[in-house]
Order: C-alpha cells, then sequence, then structure tokens
C-alpha cells in the first residue's frame, strides 16, 4: 500500500491543470569549430584505386570531428569510396583503438559534384589541442583531376592502388609519400571551443621558408599561442595567391567565403594579401585598388559578425621581382594599412622584421635565403605580432575576455610603426 501511495504522489500533480512541473530543457549541442584548414591549390592526376592517408595537425580539440573534403576545382564527380580518420602514432601508423570510418548523412560513401564540398557526418573521437590527425581518403575509380593542396609542407603516405586500406590501423600498407593533401580541406571539432582565427593569406601564411613536418608556419605557432584559450587557427594561406586577380586558385575576394567566411566557428579573419599583387605580372600599382579591395573584405566579414585584423605587407628587397616602383607601391599600401581605418586592429609585421639598417629588406635572421619568405625564427615573430594584434580592445567583442587582461583600460596603445592604429 505505501508503494501505491508513493507512485500517487509523484503521478498526481501531472494531472492536474497548472499543476504540471515545467519540462527540463535538453542542454544545448556544443558548438563545432574549426581546427585545421587547408585552402584549395589546384588539381593534380587521380589516384583511382589509392589511399591517400593526410597528415593533419589540430589547433583545438573537441569530443567529436567533422572532416570537409572538396571536389572544389575538380571536373568530374568525385568518387569517395571510404573515408576514415584516427589519431596519429607515428608516420601513418593510427593510435590502436582511435580509428572511425566517416559516413555521410549515415552512408559509407558519397559522391561528390564537380565545384562542390562535402561535410562528413560527425565522428565520436576525443582529439586534444596539438594532435595529429590521419585523414584517410579512398578513391576506389579514376574521378578525375583531384583537388589538393600543394605546399602541404607535411608528409602525407599513399596506400598501393587497389589495396583499399582505408581502415587500417598499423601503417604497413603505405609506403609511398607525398608532400600535397588530397581532397581533405578542414576539420572541425565539437566541444568547448570559443571559435576560431583564420589566418588568410599567400605563401607567407602558406608556410614557405618554414621546416617542413615541423609545424612551424606563423598560424601553427599562433595556435600554440591561443591554445589556453580554447581558440583554434586555420591556415587560409595559398601560395601565389592574389588579392586583387586570380593567381594561383582563385583571387583571395573570389575565395574569401569558402576559405575563410563560412568556416566554422570564424570570429576573427587575419589579411596577410598583396605582395603577389605588387611583384607579379601584371604588376598592380594603383594603391586605391588595395583599399577598395581590404574594405570589401571587411565589409563582407563585418556582415557575419567578424573582426578583420590587416597585417602590413613585409620587405622583399632582394627578391628577384624586387623594383623601386614595387616598393614604393608596398610604403602607399602599408600606409593605407596602418592609418586608412580599414581594419579592426593592426599586426604591424613590416615593423617586426625589417632591417634597421636597411628597411626595404627583412633581417638577416629571419630569412630563409630568398629575401620574400620567413624561416622559422620569422614565422614566430610574425605570430607574435598577429597575437600582440588580437589583444586590441577594437576585438574584445569577437574573443574571449580573458585574452585581453593585460591591455590598458584607455586608448589602445598603437603597434610599432604603426602610426595611432
Amino acid at each position: 500500500m505505501g508503494r501505491i501511495v508513493r507512485v500517487l504522489a509523484l503521478l498526481f500533480p501531472a494531472l492536474l491543470p497548472g499543476l504540471t512541473a515545467p519540462a527540463v530543457a535538453e542542454p544545448a549541442p556544443l558548438p563545432w569549430a574549426g581546427s585545421w584548414e587547408t585552402a584549395p591549390s589546384g588539381t593534380a592526376a587521380a589516384l583511382p584505386g589509392a589511399a591517400v592517408r593526410n597528415v593533419v595537425h589540430l589547433s583545438v580539440g573537441g569530443v567529436a570531428v567533422r572532416v570537409r573534403l572538396s571536389n572544389r576545382l575538380g571536373t568530374s564527380p568525385l568518387h569517395l569510396g571510404a573515408v576514415t580518420v584516427a589519431l596519429r602514432a607515428a608516420g601513418p601508423a593510427a593510435v590502436p583503438g582511435t580509428l572511425r570510418t566517416a559516413t555521410f548523412q549515415g552512408a559509407p560513401e558519397v559522391t561528390v559534384p564537380p565545384g562542390a564540398d562535402t561535410v562528413t557526418d560527425p565522428v565520436p573521437l576525443p582529439v586534444r589541442a596539438g594532435a595529429d590527425l590521419l585523414v584517410t581518403v579512398y578513391t576506389p575509380d579514376d574521378s578525375g583531376p583531384a583537388t589538393y593542396h600543394r605546399t602541404a609542407l607535411q608528409t602525407s603516405y599513399l596506400a598501393r592502388p587497389g589495396a583499399g586500406r582505408a581502415a587500417d590501423e598499423d601503417g604497413g600498407a603505405y609506403p609511398a609519400t607525398t608532400s600535397r593533401w588530397y581532397y581533405v580541406t578542414g576539420v572541425d571539432v565539437r566541444g568547448i571551443a570559443a571559435g576560431s582565427v583564420v589566418a588568410f593569406g599567400d605563401s607567407l601564411t602558406d608556410g614557405n621558408g618554414s621546416s617542413p613536418d615541423t609545424n612551424r608556419r606563423w598560424p601553427d605557432r599562433l595556435a600554440r599561442r591561443l591554445s589556453r584559450h580554447r581558440l583554434g587557427v586555420l591556415n587560409a594561406g595559398l601560395a601565389g595567391n592574389r588579392l586583387l586577380r586570380d593567381g594561383t586558385g582563385p583571387s583571395a575576394l573570389a575565395r574569401l567565403e569558402a576559405d575563410a567566411l563560412d568556416r566554422a566557428g570564424a570570429r576573427v579573419l587575419v589579411v596577410f594579401e598583396g605582395i603577389n599583387d605588387i611583384k607579379g605580372v601584371p604588376r598592380a600599382g594603383d594603391a586605391a585598388a588595395f583599399a577598395e579591395a581590404y574594405r570589401t573584405v571587411v565589409a563582407r566579414a563585418h556582415a557575419r559578425g567578424i573582426r578583420v585584423v590587416g597585417v602590413t605587407l613585409t620587405p622583399y628587397r632582394g627578391y628577384p621581382a624586387w623594383t623601386a616602383a614595387g616598393e614604393a607601391v608596398r610604403q602607399r599600401v602599408n600606409a593605407l594599412i596602418r592609418t586608412g581605418g580599414i581594419f579592426d586592429a593592426v599586426a604591424d609585421a613590416d615593423a617586426a622584421v625589417r632591417d634597421p639598417a636597411d628597411p626595404q629588406r627583412m633581417l638577416p635572421a629571419y630569412d630563409p635565403g630568398d629575401h620574400l619568405h620567413f624561416d622559422d625564427a620569422g614565422m614566430a615573430v610574425v605570430a607574435d605580432t598577429v597575437h600582440h594584434a588580437l589583444t586590441r580592445r577594437q576585438l574584445r567583442s569577437a574573443l574571449p575576455g580573458h585574452l585581453h587582461v593585460t591591455v590598458p583600460a584607455g586608448p589602445a596603445a598603437p603597434l610599432p610603426g604603426s602610426a595611432g592604429r
């Protein structure tokens, strides 16, 4: 009898109007944030029957991942026969017990139309910041030109055609190597990440000049600085890219949404573009065209609620394409970046890496020898300069407040050489 009374006591309020207990709301799902990215740079010959085990380095962790795969530059439908993800142990070998098969709306295979991207379903796999992830893509057929990123600066691995070894944990079936990333262009994580910073630029951002297989590009260094703030860093650098016209891949303006603004959790865009327009052919000499392009980038980012940091163009005297006329354009463009009021904040990389004895050149300590790109030390200086810009008051609404605890309450102090910006 006592048991019946207790049950009725629990049920009775729910049967009376006005006495129904409020429903407990389901917890909101954890948000997605970008943890790794690369931008499609071109196409290579298809690898029918082969599996490519891409090695990618995550900037922020989470409890699940999803992978973006691209046929954006392809001309035929891309048949993905299998895609797997796993934590990397060493080389092409996975940490035992971590390999997962990715699906696409529940199916293990998918066909991606030419010109399109696709994203896997969420894959339950806890990952930490700084982990290497293996993203293996098996293409059983000849799907035409393969969308890839050329300047990976990371060794990835190939299984023999016909082996179909995407689900292998050990790396024994992957004897060949490649310095390109095939098909994979992004990894998002679900967890407590506060969002992502997108580094948008050319070869200086892509990493040319830094040591391969070490993750010493300036966005990698920035990612390590921001990991404790739960912020991912996405590298949308593209060697040869131009701001004003197509070069290697579409222009910065043409690829802005796909490579930057559409990325999960994007909160700040760091724009380091323009030197290829100055030194390339045909050469761009109208600083007003740069200003218009930068304003367009900022307006499109602001429409998404994304703040924008502008990076000054760094010295390149000594590079074969340097000219005095190009140097004059670089100086005019840098003046616009510093004082034109275009950006929410400015990172003065020019002031940080130039040689005080010859400001048209970078310091030898940061020069890998070609007088244009940065070595590992130069990459670290650029990262620190961008990190400094991210602490500016103008970005407080876009980034976690504790990132700014060292910023004075008064007017923001200018960066070196920033003329008050």
